[in-house]
C-alpha cells in the first residue's frame, strides 16, 4: 500500500513558499509561474500558514479587495492541517476529505519536506488498486 513517502519520491520534494508579508498578486502570480493552486506561508523554516486560490476566490474576489494591497497573512489558512510520511494514501484521502483541504504539507518534526496535492493522492489510490487488480488476475490465471 503506497504511503505518503511513495508520493514524494514519485513527484519530488519542492516546495514553493513565500513569506506572510507577500501580497496577494504576488501569491497568485507565483502559483501560476509554478503551476500549483497553493503555496506554504514560511517565516524562516516555521510554517505559519498556506494560501491556495480557493482563499484568493473566497477572500479576495468575492468581498472585492485588491490583491495588489493586500497581504497574503489576511487570507492564509491556519493553523495548517499536515500530513506525516508514514501514512497511507487511505488514510490520507480521509484527512484531506475530512478537513477540505486539497494540499496537504508533509511534514517530520515539524520540518516541512514536501506537498501533496489532491490529485496526487487519488493518482496514489488507483496505482494501488490497478496493482492488486493485476496480482488478483495473476492469481486467478495461474500466470
Amino acid at each position: 500500500m503506497k504511503r505518503v513517502s511513495d508520493l514524494l519520491n514519485d513527484k519530488g520534494r519542492d516546495v514553493w513558499f513565500l513569506t506572510p508579508d507577500a501580497t496577494v498578486y504576488e501569491a497568485i502570480d507565483q502559483m501560476a509561474q509554478k503551476g500549483v493552486g497553493a503555496l506554504l506561508v514560511m517565516e524562516g523554516e516555521r510554517l505559519v500558514g498556506i494560501v491556495s486560490e480557493r482563499d484568493y476566490a473566497r477572500k479576495v474576489i468575492l468581498k472585492g479587495k485588491a490583491s495588489r494591497e493586500l497581504q497574503v497573512r489576511e487570507i492564509m489558512s491556519h493553523p495548517v492541517i499536515c500530513a506525516r510520511p508514514e501514512l497511507t494514501v487511505e488514510q490520507t484521502m480521509a484527512l484531506m476529505t475530512d478537513k477540505h483541504v486539497r494540499h496537504l504539507p508533509v511534514v517530520v518534526e515539524e520540518t516541512v519536506v514536501g506537498v501533496i496535492s489532491l490529485g496526487d493522492v487519488v493518482r496514489g489510490i488507483i496505482e494501488d488498486k490497478e496493482f492488486y487488480i493485476q496480482q488478483l488476475t495473476t492469481y486467478i490465471t495461474g500466470g
